[in-house]
């Protein structure tokens, strides 16, 4: 069967690392080919008829950057309202033609851009791309399913507050962020959900889905002269028109030092301590991404794990990452532990910090650190869809169509020099916003 649905979070996965099997063919063996149509859609194909399947995604630059404060949620809802119905086509319509041909047709809403994601059989490709394009274009938002999808997300959001990890983030991205876009909710909150209206949604989707704001990628068993086929059938009524600017900065407060204690009858403390970080577009990503990896992104091979867990058995797990997003993302550790270990651990964070600050990285640690970032890298291609998802997000971040070929010398580049460059610069012990979600009377961390 088929699958519909509506992802609510998605994170820049094609730009994070992962762990891997190495591809049967090599990542630079993907033939890819670029075309800026009439109307201003970025067309992008790497075929591959390896499998009968066809994967047609498009990115469209409207996210939380583009919604009012006041109604935080209006592009994840626009998003989630695409396949609930369309001027010829009602939601359970949709749902069954999908269904039928073994398809899947998702939109999900990430804190840069929305996706809208067709996954079908190659022999399927026609009607499937009719469907695709007819929720892209024709959507009809009727209220009906406007007012089910508010009940959805209100009800989302009220369950997501019994998890301690999502209080906790939410309070951390609050406070790195305060109302900006990047300290909100992608979903919004009930108050600003309630406050969309149907026109806004038709206003949000006139102003935003429009060809020369939008990146077609396609992935799969289907010649440039077979898309181009599909694309002359059903996007030919798509016409090119002004779109509103982007925000130019996303603000947030330097070097600010925040402690939020949020008190849950917890026997786990739920911690997340970080600041605003990098942006994709940094010259310091590489070297930001091999130091993350040595002191808390490499699992067991990173630093914090041997300081909090192996050698002292405080926490299961603990890591550190950067979102990296069109403007700067953010920097976290996050680490689950007994309450009354919680200043134990807070202590052992800011330590290792400090010994990443003090000297140069082991060369066993460097060369793991680009062994594995490298040799990881394919997972992002292993399949149609991730390949699809993958160029569509490289070309948003200026990555190049020549991106997959170069990333292992970026990485194999990088010095133990720069890793201390980027632990200092980006590693910071004593300016940090830290959230506690635990039984506050055990943890008895002090705000400060």
């Amino acid at each position: 069967m088929g699958k519909m649905g509506i992802r609510k979070y998605l994170l820049p996965a094609a730009l994070s690392v992962l762990m891997l099997p190495a591809l049967l063919r090599p990542a630079g063996a993907l033939d890819v080919k670029r075309e800026v149509l009439p109307n201003g859609l970025t067309v992008i194909q790497a075929e591959r008829h390896n499998l009968p399947l066809v994967v047609i995604n498009l990115l469209v630059k409207a996210s939380p950057l583009e919604e009012p404060r006041e109604k935080a949620g209006l592009a994840g809802m626009t998003a989630s309202l695409l396949t609930d119905g369309t001027k010829t086509r009602s939601a359970s319509a949709i749902s069954n033609e999908v269904d039928y041909l073994g398809a899947s047709l998702v939109a999900g809403t990430n804190y840069d851009y929305t996706t809208v994601t067709l996954t079908v059989l190659k022999k399927n490709i026609e009607k499937g791309f009719s469907i695709f394009s007819d929720a892209v274009l024709n959507p009809a938002f009727p209220e009906a399913e406007l007012r089910r999808q508010k009940a959805r997300k209100k009800g989302e959001l009220k369950q997501d507050e019994e998890e301690p990890s999502f209080v906790a983030e939410k309070a951390f991205r609050k406070a790195v962020y305060g109302d900006e876009a990047y300290g909100r909710l992608v979903a919004g909150n009930p108050a600003a959900i309630d406050a969309i209206t149907r026109a806004d949604v038709v206003k949000f989707h006139s102003d935003y889905y429009v060809p020369n704001n939008a990146i077609l990628t396609v992935a799969g068993d289907l010649t440039p002269a077979e898309l181009k086929g599909l694309i002359g059938r059903y996007l030919s009524p798509w016409r090119e028109k002004p779109v509103p600017e982007r925000p130019v900065s996303m603000k947030a407060e330097p070097n600010k030092k925040e402690t939020i204690l949020i008190d849950r009858d917890l026997t786990q403390a739920n911690m997340v301590l970080g600041y605003q970080g990098i942006s994709r577009s940094s010259p310091d990503f590489y070297a930001a991404s091999v130091m993350n990896y040595i002191f808390g992104g490499g699992g067991f091979a990173s630093r914090l794990m041997e300081n909090i867990r192996q050698k002292r058995g405080l926490a299961y797990d603990v890591h550190s990452f950067f979102t990296v997003n069109v403007y700067p993302g953010l920097f976290e550790v996050v680490v689950q532990t007994k309450n009354k270990s919680a200043g134990e651990v807070l202590g052992q964070i800011k330590s290792t910090m400090e010994g990443m600050r003090a000297g140069l990285v082991e060369k066993g640690e460097l060369e793991d650190a680009k062994a594995y970032l490298t040799g990881s890298f394919p997972l992002r291609l292993d399949t149609t869809r991730k390949i699809a998802e993958f160029l569509g997000a490289a070309e948003f971040y200026g990555l190049g169509n020549d991106f997959i070929g170069k990333y292992p010398g970026y990485i194999n580049r990088v010095t133990a020099e720069e890793v201390l460059d980027a632990a200092r610069k980006y590693l910071h012990p004593d300016n940090y916003v830290l959230v506690v979600v635990a039984k506050q009377s055990e943890a008895r961390i002090k705000a400060k």
